[in-house]
């Protein structure tokens, strides 16, 4: 519930008098703070949900014990983590699914040093505790989502202030958590190492995948052209939906063939591969003169017979990337640029999350099953509990 103006005063008393045990959140508020120093007038509320998870020590988090999918687990006597400096503690209502999840529970990916080896690389949620030196744009009670390197299947997750943003006024936590990772991933690839313009015709590998749908987005705002590949023609035509040119499905018949018929034999100046080695030949044969073509997933696997003499003769610039172990000030540098740029567009409903399904936080093990069987379009997203009917999405 929300408490406003002065009134929290009275329910603070009443609160310690109980010995409910929430010094934190009013040590730790500035909302609160506002309101002790100046009590008339003042239009700041401080969310009090529920008033036990404040002196909760233990939580639900998603574990596993091997590479195998019914190794995963939720366990239900995890520590609730505490903020340090510079990071807040978000109540988790909502997390996701993603490809990276999937690829550390089977041992290929893990998580960079000091982060958790909890899975989840991204939620959305409230604050509910900030620890020292944060920022006074964040709040207890505020509404926010965050990238993170790890956590996020969990009750509760600690994140550093700078991968935090507020949350458009008008989407719900479910599809706040389906923004993060997918939509910065597709930011950085377009933007900050593809440097794409408008004259650019790009082929967005896995188009109806969460990365892939966010990018045909991404390049349609810039006015560029989105070629997409897919593995149906229902993918296909979805991608097509969110702003694609044009799609090949690319389990019938040869690829590049198609890409380069589309494109009348000029081919593409900017690829964004998540498959690897089984797409090198034909992106050799796609790419234009002086193409940029950015790798950042291995699905089609890493080995692939390599001519250097192509790659050479094209000027082709091949670019590798990840985003989880970027340095915290890259990343913030890249929620800073995508908050000012993308986020005012979530808020006109130009860009839309895309979410395949919804599933109840117990239902990991499914939300792996799908996301493996490459089921999804869009993004699976896992909720941990409900918003309240009738609850203010205005950012506090």
């Amino acid at each position: 519930m929300f408490i406003k103006g002065c009134r929290m005063m009275k329910i603070s008393r009443v609160i310690m008098m109980n010995k409910f045990r929430i010094s934190g959140i009013l040590q730790s508020s500035k909302n609160v703070q506002a309101i002790d120093n100046n009590c008339k007038g003042v239009r700041t509320y401080t969310w009090i949900e529920k008033l036990e998870d404040f002196h909760r020590e233990k939580m639900k988090a998603v574990r596993f014990s091997s590479a195998d999918l019914g190794s995963l687990y939720i366990n239900e006597g995890e520590q609730v983590p505490e903020p340090d400096q510079n990071e807040v503690r978000i109540k988790v209502f909502a997390t996701a699914i993603n490809r990276a999840d999937t690829i550390q529970r089977r041992g290929r990916y893990n998580p960079p040093p000091g982060a958790t080896d909890i899975l989840g690389l991204e939620a959305a949620g409230i604050i509910d505790k900030l620890g020292p030196g944060c920022p006074d744009s964040l709040a207890v009670g505020q509404r926010v989502m965050s990238l993170l390197s790890g956590g996020g299947n969990a009750e509760f997750v600690v994140a550093n202030s700078a991968l935090v943003m507020p949350i458009p006024a008008h989407l719900s936590m479910v599809k706040a958590a389906a923004i993060p990772e997918v939509w910065l991933t597709a930011f950085q690839l377009l933007h900050f190492i593809g440097k794409v313009s408008p004259s650019d015709t790009v082929l967005v590998h896995a188009g109806a995948s969460g990365v892939g749908t966010a990018a045909v987005q991404l390049v349609k705002q810039v006015g560029a052209k989105a070629i997409v590949s897919a593995g149906s023609q229902e993918k296909i035509d979805f991608a097509v939906s969110l702003g694609a040119s044009a799609g090949v499905n690319y389990k019938e018949g040869s690829l590049a063939d198609k890409v380069m018929a589309i494109t009348e034999g000029q081919g593409v100046n900017l690829i964004l591969d998540p498959v690897g080695a089984s797409m090198f030949d034909d992106n050799m044969k796609m790419i234009t003169m002086d193409g940029r073509w950015i790798l950042y997933g291995l699905m089609g696997g890493t080995q692939a017979n390599l001519d250097m003499g192509k790659i050479l003769g094209k000027r082709i610039t091949l670019t590798g990337t990840t985003l989880r172990s970027r340095s915290l000030e890259y990343r913030g540098r890249l929620i800073k640029e995508f908050s000012s740029l993308a986020l005012p567009l979530f808020e006109t409903g130009t860009f839309q999350p895309v979410i395949d399904r919804v599933l109840p936080f117990s239902e990991i093990k499914e939300a792996h099953t799908l996301m493996e069987g490459n089921k999804n379009k869009g993004k699976i997203v896992l909720e941990l509990q409900k918003e309240e009917s009738g609850t203010d999405k205005q950012e506090l």
